[in-house]
């Protein structure tokens, strides 16, 4: 399993993301420049956080449309792991493999903080073997999760919401949510479970020496699947 970390310019969690891999997975890993037009010596994404173009236009709007992206559909419509997170969540939704868009946080600043996610899914790839209660790093400034009616209809009663934010004895409510969240969602898998989306970073947390090993239980997803 080779996973492809993905560089926009203004990437900066990019470099987790790698460490997260090698180090916390023992996994092969490189970094993949947004204008290549190959994946073919990988086995799986990593669309790492950070500011892609300088979010000048919508998060990850200009990111949609780079050279790299129909080689990640193409893993993705493959059932090859495929993982965003922050602004990568953010491109994720906007080049269509997942629903809804991110927007400012509802007290319109930026948030720094360690959320307790809950596991709402246990039968994708990324969740099978998760905690019901996790806590996970967060670091940004649109990371509200919306979708339409019909769209989140479908993601509710499908089952795919991934990670929802909530206390540390689990209780989704409002206090417990950082940004605004529709549902308290921090995380969405795709019909297939292989594409996930959250706004909390897991390569934040995958050795103790963070604060927390919480997100190896997600990453842990990359040894286990077998392409």
């Amino acid at each position: 399993m080779k996973v492809a970390v993905i560089r926009f310019p203004g990437s900066n969690c990019d470099q987790d993301a790698f460490w997260a891999m090698e180090e916390g997975l023992g996994l092969p890993v490189d970094y993949v420049w947004h204008d290549s037009d190959s994946l073919v010596r990988f086995d799986a994404v990593y669309i790492p956080g950070g500011f892609s173009y300088g979010d000048y236009l919508r998060c990850g709007a200009m990111a949609a449309r780079a050279h790299i992206i129909p080689e990640i559909k193409r893993l993705a419509a493959q059932g090859n792991p495929i993982i965003g997170a922050c602004n990568g969540f953010q491109i994720l939704c906007e080049m269509g493999l997942l629903e809804g868009a991110l927007l400012k946080n509802l007290s319109q600043k930026f948030v720094c903080d360690r959320p307790y996610l809950r596991r709402e899914n246990s039968t994708s790839m990324w969740t099978d073997g998760v905690p019901d209660v996790i806590q996970i790093p967060i670091a940004h400034g649109e990371g509200r999760y919306i979708a339409s009616d019909e769209d989140m209809k479908r993601i509710e009663g499908e089952g795919r919401v991934a990670f929802r934010y909530c206390t540390a004895s689990g209780e989704v409510t409002p206090e417990a949510n950082p940004n605004g969240s529709v549902n308290n969602i921090a995380g969405i898998v795709n019909p297939a479970g292989n594409v996930l989306g959250m706004m909390p970073h897991p390569e934040r947390a995958y050795h103790a020496r963070f604060g927390g090993d919480d997100g190896l239980t997600i990453l842990r997803a990359l040894i286990k699947v077998r392409i």
